[in-house]
């Protein structure tokens, strides 16, 4: 028992030193409830506690990842800061441009593995898996420190694009984008959260808006990329090349965060880390602190419970298969035990109930997932539908599904400059959320063969409008309602919802399609087809191989219709739950926000 109790002693908390109940001083409770009142108001009114704090060090009862990076904020000069802007928005032209080509080239790598109808399962199983890893990302950010939590990111993400460059078959395709997707989700999770460190409260909008800002350049080049990779060269490459580029390019980042932090303990700002715990203490320890049993129970129970949506259509009795009802049914108790685990066990939860309470953070939240479950109801089949309904090529497909990323990266600056002269954001949303409501319901009349891509284009640009104001405040919003200390927890439930909402909407799509495309195939194909009609279900290449006004090629295209109108119909219906989620916002002034410290924007 001894030796139990000094392994223990190792990693548990410590109180602060300025706890009352540490220094045996009688506590006066209606004073305590007095302080705890004006720090939740001063809070909700957007002053951090921060401010009372001395300007030229960090604040000692912050985790130590949030102290160094105080300390290198206040240690590192204009050039450094500089310096980091231009390497992030570099990062982001790398993401933007591989991006566009890995969502051009994966529906025909699942269709060479004969899979393209398992996108959906490939999607949800990435994003059930990335979204239980936001949260103890934020963790190791804050306690770790912000470049240990993207050097690992990046590791993860270079390691997935070697493996989708030399995959052979589906399993090894699908753990290598289980990797891909975490580690680029967690770059640009780690890029946001030092975004938020190195910016003011008033001027973040505008930092994601220029970080943000190299989408506008790939929406066009990355697609035509795509085709010159699928055509000339070989669809690998188009993975493998940045597995090359994206290191040398992250690199950067990693090594000025390194230097300014020992250049903030060389002058004093901030004490050199310590620790005496044992490697033992120490893995028990981060065992706790990341909460790896809760990371295991939620993404597990994600996955197990989203999958049979898009796979009960291909089992061998439907709904009412044994596998997939226990799927359903245990997925949900593993959901359940995750909650009451969070709730009442954990000893640091995954979810920090502190911060869920408050209405901002929960509106921000809700407005994210809906947002990208209305969105991901259609956008995975889009291309392949402008390439078999409008004959479109590979490139051409690219441009209009990227209209988005040109129309609102030039909206992004917009809404950033707006909240940074009116000092507010919820006033962008009673604008936002009408628009995109109105041209998705407009997308469900557009989206038939006889219709020009034309109208597709336009009702994207009003989609960009509303899209760009979402991303912005919801960011912006879960930041004023904390202080720096609780930035990173907060934007990973920000990441979380999103990506949540990312699989449930590619669940709904998934369902939809295989429940609606290939019945609508059997019933609408010539009869001499029929017999290819699994080939045409599950191969791109196939259905863009029938010539223009061939019988088969009608059908195809008529399918299509027939499949993705109702997938529109489920996104419009579901993001009409933003007109009650926005009103959930407070009116914070973010302008009287001094959250961060030393040189920043």
């Amino acid at each position: 028992m001894a030796g139990l109790s000094n392994l223990l002693a190792g990693f548990r908390r410590q109180p602060p030193p300025d706890d009352a109940s540490s220094s045996g001083a009688p506590v006066d409770s209606s004073k305590e409830k007095d302080v705890a009142t004006a720090e939740a108001a001063a809070v909700g009114n957007g002053q951090s506690g921060s401010d009372q704090a001395d300007p030229d060090r960090p604040v000692e009862d912050f985790q130590r990842g949030v102290q160094e990076v105080e300390g290198i904020t206040l240690a590192w000069t204009k050039a450094s800061l500089i310096g980091v802007f231009v390497n992030i928005w570099l990062l982001y032209l790398v993401n933007a441009f591989q991006s566009a080509i890995l969502w051009s080239l994966v529906p025909f790598v699942t269709s060479e593995l004969e899979s393209h109808s398992l996108l959906n399962v490939i999607y949800i199983v990435a994003d059930a898996i990335g979204a239980a890893l936001f949260i103890p990302l934020a963790k190791v950010l804050d306690v770790w420190g912000r470049a240990e939590g993207f050097l690992f990111m990046t590791v993860l993400a270079t390691l997935g694009m070697v493996l989708m460059a030399a995959c052979k078959d589906l399993p090894t395709f699908c753990a290598a984008y289980v990797f891909y997707n975490v580690g680029f989700r967690g770059v640009t999770y780690c890029v946001d959260v030092i975004t938020a460190d190195a910016s003011k409260l008033r001027n973040r909008g505008l930092a994601y808006a220029f970080t943000s800002s190299p989408y506008m350049i790939s929406a066009f080049a990355g697609p035509k990329a795509s085709e010159s990779f699928y055509e000339n060269i070989n669809w690998r490459w188009g993975f493998g090349c940045f597995a090359i580029i994206f290191p040398v390019v992250a690199a950067p980042l990693y090594f000025v965060l390194k230097f300014n932090l020992r250049k903030a303990e060389k002058t004093g700002i901030l004490s050199e880390k310590k620790s005496d715990r044992t490697l033992l203490q120490n893995i028990v320890y981060y065992a706790l602190e990341f909460d790896l049993l809760g990371v295991v129970l939620f993404s597990g129970g994600l996955t197990v419970f989203l999958l049979p949506f898009t796979l009960a259509a291909d089992a061998p009795s439907g709904w009412s298969t044994g596998y997939i009802i226990a799927m359903i049914v245990v997925g949900l108790v593993v959901l359940g035990f995750f909650v009451v685990y969070e709730w009442l066990w954990a000893p640091t939860p995954m979810l920090n109930f502190q911060i869920l309470s408050d209405r901002t953070v929960i509106g921000a939240c809700l407005l994210g997932a809906t947002y990208q479950i209305s969105y991901y109801c259609w956008a995975n089949y889009f291309t392949s539908f402008l390439q078999v309904v409008n004959y479109l090529t590979l490139a051409e497909a690219g441009y209009v599904s990227n209209t988005f990323n040109v129309v609102s990266g030039i909206l992004l600056i917009a809404v950033g400059f707006s909240i940074r002269k009116t000092g507010r954001f919820k006033w962008l949303l009673y604008i936002g959320v009408p628009l995109y409501v109105f041209a998705q319901g407009l997308m469900i009349y557009f989206r038939q063969p006889k219709q020009s891509y034309w109208y597709l284009v336009m009702c994207q640009i009003f989609i960009s409008v509303g899209g760009a104001i979402f991303i912005i405040v919801q960011q912006v919003a879960v930041q004023a309602a904390v202080d720096h200390q609780h930035v990173a927890a907060a934007l990973a439930l920000i990441y979380v919802a999103g990506t949540v909402g990312g699989a449930m909407g590619s669940t709904i799509s998934g369902a939809i399609w295989t429940n609606t495309f290939r019945s609508a195939l059997a019933r609408k194909l010539p009869e001499s087809a029929l017999a290819d009609l699994d080939t045409i279900y599950g191969d791109l290449e196939t259905q863009l191989s029938y010539e223009p006004r061939t019988d088969e090629r009608v059908a195809i295209q008529e399918s299509y219709a027939y499949a993705q109108t109702r997938m529109l119909a489920a996104g419009t219906a579901i993001m009409a739950l933003c007109f009650i989620w926005m009103l959930l916002f407070r009116n914070i002034n973010v302008s009287k926000n001094k959250q961060v410290k030393g040189t920043v924007f």
